[in-house]
């Protein structure tokens, strides 16, 4: 089976012109329909993940997993050879690894194979019969969502009382949960692709994820003026899918696919759209992304529509490409776009030649608004929640610099003010300790890292920073940086509560992991935090501890750790990697050990505590959340449901200058 690369992207302006030729895009006739039944209900309960998303360790592209310290030096003048070991698709469990000079062939969404921690793109690669060439380096986790990166198991993703819009519909499919006079509607078909795909409240396998898309696409579609139906999940075969959607032609107005649309030898859904009827695919692939894998088709008069397969790239698409068409068929006008001015507090790059749309959630302070980017990639489902917008990168643009006037677009409802906001480390009983206090749905939390709340805290932009950043020089906890990063007296410290951190391990400790020092045995692969975590932060103290005792360097001495720059963002996505054998070992709170049952060996308390702006500490809801954490008896209430990990203290909620 043959590969049909993107020969033609267009942009979006470009994209309607092309079906506005082929197509008609005017109001389709009247009628008198019901309501639907989940759409604007209000919830009833907090919803908690009962998983980490992604649920495992992934590629976002096409192209070869490899060890990213195999192409530090690679270059168009000085491309790396490494020997291609083998295939994995999508929705199989790797039985290959990678080892040094090795590479693996992987379609986008699938599983990674042992000891790769990155995916170098088929664009930047020449594959031979058994030997590919690479022409350009990656960095460790370059193109890959690693497990957990987006939702954490726990994480308190809806809370009681809102109203279930399609982004959080959406969510909780992605979750797997499953229970919770006018112009006429376009009737819209909705189906998803391929074998990876499983109902929400089915068991999910390894190499599986829950049909995210079917769900989120139904309900934004019904939102905004059309009558779509949930028709399933469609095999990556193009006899049953061109029968399946040849019969969605007869009866509905548009047919909406999602997954199948790239370029892989498995993606077949542009050969179907083409052999429906003239004229077939009219468009296929946008310059956008995340979005570029969409596919646009007419055929027997109707409109078809490939969406990508990934969540987040799927919402872009129904906003910019699909809710406009939906919009002139419904006869409705479009509403104008709000737009808020902000400011970025990082830099963004990328390559010229495409459009790039950011999820940013919007804080507010004495200087305006700033727009925090997402941390998430084509695959997330959390920034369809926690997104109050999208920031617009145009094609010719490489760079939107530190502190660089933007324009938000939003998408939904949007609270210029929040009665708390949170910036910095996340924590479950931080979140149950704000859901208790009656402050879920008042507040509004940005999990950056620790060290991204303290810079928060210094632009005035948050309330609260949690924080346990351990410092190397006096071995303690937070406290420290008040001086170091020029915040004594403009913040203090609210002392918090303790997390027991350690070594996590399959039971029985199989490689008889002892310490940090077993980090060095040459079978031994480990998982990290990414840079900026407490956690990180503890290692790389343990490491050069250990370096000044062996007389090696730090530099040299990680780069010995096999596993040392396979970084993941949560404690749940520690004990994951050790869960599904891709690595043997990882540092993270007990708690995560449990949850995925595995055995854990402690390695001492950490500080989990609270930098607060001085002129804030004894207001609103900041000051309930300090005469909180003051209140023995309802923090040690709280902490039980974590036992034995997390412990309040004597010190907890007295507050450090």
């Amino acid at each position: 089976m043959s590969r049909k690369l993107f020969h033609s992207l267009v942009g979006l302006e470009e994209a309607f012109k092309i079906i506005s030729s082929y197509y008609r895009l005017e109001p389709l006739g009247v009628e008198r329909v019901p309501l639907g039944e989940a759409l604007f209900r209000v919830l009833a309960q907090d919803v908690y993940s009962p998983v980490d998303y992604p649920p495992f360790d992934r590629s976002e592209v096409d192209g070869y997993a490899v060890r990213s310290l195999d192409t530090s030096w690679a270059d168009e003048l000085s491309p790396v050879k490494l020997k291609i070991k083998g295939r994995v698709e999508v929705g199989e469990v790797p039985s290959l690894s990678v080892e040094e000079g090795e590479a693996v062939e992987v379609a986008t969404g699938a599983m990674l194979p042992r000891g790769a921690d990155a995916v170098v793109m088929e664009e930047h690669a020449k594959a031979g019969d058994s030997e590919l060439t690479v022409y350009r380096s990656v960095y460790p986790g370059e193109n890959v969502s690693t497990t957990g990166s987006d939702v954490s198991i726990g994480d308190l993703v809806l809370q009681k009382g809102v109203v279930l819009t399609p982004e959080r519909i959406g969510l909780l499919a992605g979750l797997g949960i499953r229970e919770v006079l006018v112009y006429r509607k376009p009737r819209v078909a909705v189906f998803s692709t391929g074998r990876e795909v499983v109902p929400p409240g089915s068991p999910l396998k390894p190499g599986q994820v829950y049909d995210v898309n079917s769900y989120l696409a139904v309900s934004f579609l019904n939102s905004i003026g059309a009558s779509a139906v949930n028709l399933g999940i469609l095999p990556d075969d193009e006899r049953t899918m061109r029968e399946e959607i040849g019969k969605a032609l007869e009866e509905f107005d548009l047919v909406l696919t999602s997954g199948g649309t790239s370029a892989g030898v498995r993606d077949v859904v542009y050969r179907v759209f083409d052999e429906l009827g003239e004229p077939g695919v009219i468009i296929h692939g946008l310059k956008i992304r995340p979005g570029k894998p969409t596919i646009v088709a007419v055929a027997r008069g109707k409109l078809l529509v490939g969406l990508p397969g990934f969540p987040l790239s799927c919402y872009i698409v129904l906003q910019k490409l699909v809710k406009p068409i939906i919009y002139k068929l419904a006869g409705l006008s479009s509403p104008e776009q709000e737009v808020v001015r902000a400011v970025l507090p990082v830099k963004i790059r990328k390559r010229a030649g495409f459009t790039m749309f950011v999820p940013v959630g919007l804080v507010s302070s004495d200087k305006g608004f700033t727009a925090y980017p997402l941390q998430s990639s084509s695959g997330s489902i959390s920034s369809l929640v926690y997104s109050d917008g999208f920031i617009t990168i145009g094609e010719s643009v490489e760079l939107v610099d530190e502190n660089e006037p933007v324009e938000v677009e939003l998408v939904k409802g949007f609270k210029p003010t929040a009665r708390l906001v949170v910036i910095g480390s996340n924590d479950p009983l931080l979140y149950r300790l704000i859901s208790e206090l009656g402050l879920a749905d008042k507040a509004k939390i940005i999990p950056v890292g620790s060290m991204g709340g303290w810079h928060a805290v210094a632009r005035g932009e948050a309330d609260i920073a949690p924080t346990h950043l351990l410092d190397e020089e006096t071995g303690l906890y937070n406290t420290p940086y008040l001086e170091k990063l020029g915040l004594k007296g403009r913040a203090a410290i609210v002392k918090g509560y303790k997390r027991l951190i350690g070594l996590v391990f399959p039971k029985g400790n199989p490689k008889n992991i002892r310490g940090v020092e077993d980090f060095l045995r040459s079978d031994v692969r480990i998982v990290n935090r990414n840079k900026g975590s407490g956690v990180r932060g503890f290692l790389d103290i343990e490491l050069k501890k250990l370096s000044a005792r062996l007389g090696v360097g730090f530099e040299d001495l990680v780069k010995r750790i096999n596993g040392y720059f396979y970084e993941v963002r949560t404690h749940t996505a520690v004990a994951a990697a050790v869960r599904h054998g891709r690595a043997d070992v990882g540092i993270a709170v007990g708690w995560a050990a449990e949850l995925y049952d595995l055995d854990f060996k402690p390695l001492g308390w950490e500080e989990f505590d609270f930098l607060i702006p001085v002129d804030k500490l004894g207001r609103g809801e900041v000051a309930r959340f300090v005469n909180a954490l003051r209140d023995r008896e309802f923090m040690e209430r709280l902490a039980s449901e974590f036992k034995p990990y997390y412990q309040v203290t004597d010190a907890t909620g007295s507050v450090v200058y």
